[in-house]
């Protein structure tokens, strides 16, 4: 499984991933899910992806063979047509490999993707690309994206993320998400990767990749776990406990 998420804030786009994509009880595999497309000065894209392995690694190599001399994402006027062309893109390689006829595989050849970033002057801002080849965009009431395992990780997103939030606050917001998922379900995993991009750079954003005992990461899990704690220990007692 998968858990990847990306947040809008005023100061730029944060985007997050944990690398687990197989999980069992003698087979892990780990792949980066966060793959950055920036032409510096120009625009600064990055994709995350979910789902399908096969589909998601063909679709990635194929974006990066043409980003080579320019492509699609430097070619796209704006951030909504980058999205719409990795939609199309997904749904060219999931078509290639359906199997058809008696007996085909009933194997999901579906894959998601956010694509975030910034083109130009524009304003920055992040895209859910469908299996489908369909998308979505955030908004101000809800300024962040995820795919693949949501549900642990979504209410903290919930609570602390909005666009006033720093981007610092944003990433941290992030890692605690991922934690929180990490907790509730196996198939998600470290390590963690962790972009940061400031509004109007148009520069690579800011990487930094997170093992379980990576001192940080570390003490970012365990201050949470402790500060949760106490929270409980302070919430208010029934009658019959004063």
């Amino acid at each position: 499984m998968t858990y990847c998420l990306a947040a809008s804030v005023n100061a730029g786009l944060v985007f997050a991933a944990d690398s687990r994509t197989n999980a069992g009880l003698d087979h892990i595999n780990t792949y980066p899910k966060l793959h950055p497309f920036v032409w510096e000065g120009e625009r600064a894209l990055v994709l995350l992806s979910a789902g399908n392995l096969a589909t998601t690694q063909s679709v990635v190599a194929e974006l990066q063979r043409e980003s080579q001399s320019g492509g699609p994402l430097y070619e796209a006027r704006y951030l909504d047509e980058a999205a719409e062309y990795v939609g199309r893109l997904s749904q060219r390689v999931q078509s290639r490999h359906t199997p058809e006829g008696p007996g085909a595989s009933s194997v999901s050849l579906e894959a998601t993707f956010i694509l975030g970033g910034q083109i130009g002057d524009q304003e920055p801002g992040l895209f859910l690309v469908y299996p489908q080849g369909n998308y979505i965009t955030c908004s101000d009431e809800q300024p962040f994206l995820q795919i693949g395992e949501t549900k642990y990780g979504k209410p903290i997103l919930d609570r602390i993320i909005e666009p006033s939030l720093s981007l610092e606050d944003a990433a941290r917001c992030a890692l605690v998400s991922i934690d929180s998922t990490m907790r509730s379900n196996l198939s998600v995993g470290p390590p963690l990767d962790l972009m940061i991009y400031q509004r109007d750079s148009l520069e690579f954003p800011r990487a930094l990749r997170y093992k379980l005992n990576s001192p940080y990461f570390a003490s970012i899990r365990k201050q949470w776990g402790d500060g949760l704690r106490r929270l409980f220990d302070e919430l208010p007692r029934f009658d019959w406990e004063k």
